[in-house]
């Protein structure tokens, strides 16, 4: 017994010299401002976060530099043709670039079969055009030229329907008139639904790639506190209610720099494609996903907090945090594959919403009310998630000796 009243009286003098420490060097700021500091001054120092920012960076910027190089690149090849098949090899070098601007057609003239398949061998030439019964026939010698093959086809279909409308005396404008099939968007057109598309992807990546990120080291910090029992004399010195708040909010302030860092490096890259018109369309879009994306991980980061307490050592943040990676999953999936009627209820159902409600946005045809309705419904339930997580991360951090049940701390007495 008088060990034990010795530990506690030690236990106490530290909490109460950690108090008066804290006080001296916050000059009476809030405890959660300080907690919000310490996590977003050690992670900005550490170098795995720095470092892998960088890399997501150099990436991104990888990936919009290849698609401006695959954009701009033009197909060179070569086309044999033996004198049977001259003429259509010179057709479709001319009517190439009316097919792909960016395919340049050479045709070399070979004497007959035998020299036009040696030619093939010795990658003299790229394909080779000749006649059938029913038709033209491109040879290669193991793979197809796609590029080619589409401009051959093209050009061939042309031509060949030239031909057959002059000897009926006829024109192929006649041939084909009431043939000609177009689509139609209700909003916007093709080329901005793909955009919006890849761009939506981005967004429900980024969001699933930071709160699972963020999410795990935030669990594992909580968790390492609890098990070195260096959290029982921060609890002697602040309320845990200000140490869940500031490690919430340091990490979203961490999650939210690093997200907008993305963001602007993809729109300034985006800028130096062909898809340079569509930047100031998406500029909007992305401020409302930066919105969902802040009160959508507010709630998650609490979440994590609260999985992280309910783990005695590490080992245990796989059972304990099982539900919450489940629920990104669904997250992620959800906002990638619903569509329709389902995408329009599931954009209002949080925190579903953070993903999907901005892809919505992307694609346009979204009233001014439905943003701020789902943005709304997020906000209540991250509040939620926060009174409730908060008490439950509470009453399960100061639990040790094995992994705490969500029953075992809600009914836990204060």
């Amino acid at each position: 017994m008088s060990t034990d009243k010795t530990a506690d009286k030690t236990a106490d003098n530290t909490a109460g010299t950690t108090a008066g420490r804290t006080g001296d060097r916050t000059g009476g700021e809030p405890a959660w401002l300080l907690v919000t500091r310490r996590e977003i001054v050690s992670r900005i120092t550490d170098k795995s976060f720095v470092l892998g920012t960088a890399f997501m960076v150099v990436l991104i910027a990888g990936f919009i530099g290849f698609s401006i190089w695959q954009d701009e690149k033009t197909t060179d090849v070569t086309l044999g043709a033996t004198p049977d098949s001259v003429a259509m090899a010179t057709a479709i070098k001319d009517g190439a670039p009316d097919v792909d601007d960016k395919v340049e057609v050479t045709v070399t003239e070979l004497a007959d079969r035998d020299a036009a398949e040696a030619a093939l061998r010795d990658d003299e030439v790229d394909a080779w055009l000749h006649p059938t019964d029913d038709g033209w026939q491109l040879t290669t010698e193991s793979s197809e030229q796609d590029a080619l093959t589409t401009v051959t086809r093209a050009v061939v279909q042309q031509t060949v329907l030239a031909d057959n409308a002059a000897q009926v005396g006829t024109t192929v404008e006649a041939l084909q008139a009431g043939s000609t099939v177009t689509t139609e968007f209700l909003r916007g057109d093709a080329e901005r639904a793909n955009v919006a598309e890849a761009v939506g992807f981005v967004f429900v990546f980024l969001f699933y790639f930071a709160a699972l990120v963020f999410g795990m080291q935030l669990a594992s910090s909580v968790i390492e506190e609890k098990q070195s029992r260096i959290v029982e004399i921060i609890a002697a010195a602040i309320p845990l209610r200000h140490l869940l708040a500031g490690k919430v909010l340091g990490n979203t302030a961490l999650a939210v720099i690093q997200l907008l860092v993305y963001l602007a490096v993809g729109l300034v890259g985006l800028s130096f494609t062909s898809y340079s018109s569509y930047v100031p369309a998406l500029s909007g879009p992305a401020a409302w996903f930066v919105a969902f994306f802040l009160a959508g991980f507010v709630a998650l980061a609490c979440l994590w907090a609260v999985a992280g307490s309910l783990a005695s050592r590490t080992e245990d943040l796989q059972s304990t945090s099982t539900p919450l990676t489940m629920l990104m999953l669904v997250m992620f999936f959800g906002g990638l594959s619903l569509d329709g009627r389902a995408q329009v209820i599931a954009s209002y159902v949080p925190p579903v919403s953070a993903v999907v409600m901005p892809k919505r946005i992307l694609a346009g045809g979204v009233e001014w009310w439905e943003p701020l309705l789902a943005l709304g419904l997020l906000a209540v339930f991250a509040g939620l998630t926060v009174m409730v997580g908060e008490r439950l991360y509470r009453r399960a951090l100061l639990q040790t000796g094995g992994r705490v049940s969500l029953k075992q701390a809600w009914a836990t007495a204060e």
